[in-house]
């Protein structure tokens, strides 16, 4: 294999790698909200995600309330992900982590851990 074939066959396999999904899948905003538990409070949170990003606005123990930024790995059947974000009332900065699976086509469900808000299902749907 010459070199000129070894550089495009790299850019093609690069390329193929991190090229984004079809966009018209992601535009629409993917909302689902939360309930979970920490040190004996319940928690809650809505989010949304686009683009494979995402936001959360969480209310946590002791009214601590926050925002976190997401960002989804997108497989065939489960969407995990990772998170940071930062809380008030002295809580901070959080981390985040969890999966989101397809129920059904319009429906997905999820569970989750934030730092400040402990661990949490959730209940979604596609447009």
């Amino acid at each position: 294999m010459n070199k000129l074939t070894q550089t495009l066959l790299a850019s093609a396999s690069l390329l193929a790698l991190f090229a984004p999904f079809p966009a018209s899948a992601q535009l629409a905003p993917q909302p689902w909200v939360s309930v979970g538990s920490k040190d004996g409070d319940i928690t809650y949170s809505a989010g949304a995600r686009a683009l494979n990003l995402g936001a959360e606005i969480g209310v946590g123990p002791d009214g601590a309330t926050g925002i976190d930024v997401l960002k989804f790995l997108s497989l065939p059947y489960l969407s995990p992900y990772v998170g940071l974000g930062y809380y008030s009332n002295d809580k901070g900065v959080a981390v985040s982590g969890g999966v989101q699976v397809g129920a059904t086509k319009n429906v997905f469900v999820g569970a989750g851990y934030n730092s400040v808000r402990g661990f949490n299902g959730q209940l979604g749907i596609r447009f």
